[in-house]
């Protein structure tokens, strides 16, 4: 861990964390669903409104300028902190949800075709299976899945020989949302490059636990959002290929995205706003730009490593506990520690620990192909944060071993 990481510290920026939950300090431990937000970010959202308010890149008036402007060093910052090309490259959207939908929809509206083929793993959110499903089935392509392992590893040799002349795209995610598990994307990648295949890398667990470098990783397309990374809800960013992003048609339609219009004719804008339909939301940019800054100020290599501690804390001791079963545990993981008690629902153990204001999730994560796979109704999902503690881990498996003792 690093020497000057001081987590007790760091809580006292996140307003959210300091309240009591049916009587109890809260525990927050359902950052895989969505982060608490940083009193920077809270700041720069109400800051906006109260100075600034105005829409961008279509007034020459002071306020529009300078929203315009804030909006702007955003994109940019992203950019820097991905490390691409150039700043057209970063399309903002809705979400990771958003993005994904675009991808699937403007790639496959100018590359596939019937019979052609896609592949996913069955590791992934519902976000990365069905807008690849709807476009498979408008376009008569057939989506593939690559398999996984007993232990949660995907068969990377099935990979191999599922490439083929009618591969199109393979679209993964970095960090599995349900198990925690890290992807081996940059081999994936490497893999599919040397078949003349694209690869979109669905970054919404990734990006929050690693810094990621879409250089190095050569991914033609990465996506997060932003409510998962400290800043608010409702922005997500696509990082895309500047010659693939050229290539492929808009997604959705309107103004901003345009150059010219008549009755007869549309000339579509320039990248990156070729990709970018209406008013975007300028003050959860602008506050995601700080939550940006704020990662920066902590330094992410603390931050992994802190986390990176922190998990095996926690794993170590969930083990020990009779009657536990802990998903893709035999795979490199971080993040999300997935698990269930023997002969108790997920369901009814998830609200005994909510009382004991502890929140974490149950259910199927919206990834229901990984429970299938495990033919289990879904699982409790603690997801971890910096801002977490041992203590809270601590406070966490106490409130199992109550569970067990009430239903076991």
């Amino acid at each position: 861990m690093a020497v000057n990481f001081d987590v007790n510290n760091i809580r006292k920026d996140f307003p959210s964390l300091h309240q009591s939950i049916y009587g109890k300090p809260l525990v927050y431990l359902d950052n895989a669903a969505t982060s608490q937000k940083p009193k920077v970010v809270i700041g720069a959202i109400s800051e906006y409104y109260s100075t600034i308010n105005s829409n961008v890149h279509r007034g020459v008036h002071y306020l529009s300028q300078k929203a315009t402007d804030a909006f702007e060093d955003a994109r940019n910052h992203i950019c820097q902190y991905l490390n691409a090309r150039y700043s057209h490259e970063i399309i903002i959207t809705k979400g990771a949800t958003d993005a994904i939908n675009l991808v699937a929809n403007s790639f496959g509206k100018k590359f596939l075709k019937k019979g052609d083929e896609v592949i996913i793993s069955a590791l992934e959110h519902h976000a990365n299976i069905v807008p690849w499903q709807m476009i498979c089935i408008e376009k008569q392509a057939k989506l593939r899945i690559i398999p996984v392992n007993d232990s949660g590893e995907l068969r990377l040799a099935e990979l191999e020989s599922m490439m083929n002349e009618r591969t199109r795209i393979i679209s993964v995610t970095h960090i599995s949302n349900s198990l925690g598990v890290i992807l081996p994307v940059k081999e994936i990648i490497k893999m599919a490059h040397n078949k003349g295949i694209p690869v979109m890398i669905d970054g919404a667990q990734g990006i929050v636990h690693k810094k990621v470098d879409v250089k190095d990783l050569d991914c033609d397309f990465y996506c997060f959002s932003s409510h998962k990374f400290y800043g608010p809800m409702g922005v997500g960013i696509l990082y895309g290929k500047e010659e693939i992003l050229n290539e492929i048609p808009p997604y959705q339609t309107g103004g901003e995205m345009i150059k010219t219009v008549t009755f007869e004719k549309t000339t579509f804008n320039d990248l990156p706003f070729k990709f970018e339909t209406g008013t975007p939301n300028v003050a959860d940019m602008i506050g995601f730009d700080k939550a940006l800054h704020y990662i920066e100020s902590i330094g992410m290599e603390n931050i992994e490593a802190y986390e990176k501690e922190l998990f095996n804390y926690a794993s170590e001791r969930l083990v020990t506990i009779p009657g536990i079963t802990v998903y893709g545990d035999k795979c490199e993981r971080i993040g999300v520690i997935s698990f269930n008690l023997k002969g108790i629902h997920p369901y009814d153990a998830g609200t005994i620990i909510d009382k004991l204001g502890i929140a974490l999730r149950t259910g199927n994560h919206c990834a229901q192909p990984v429970m299938d796979r495990f033919n289990i109704p879904g699982t409790l999902r603690a997801s971890f944060a910096f801002y977490n503690t041992k203590g809270e881990a601590d406070v966490l498996m106490g409130a199992i071993h109550k569970v067990q003792e009430m239903l076991g």
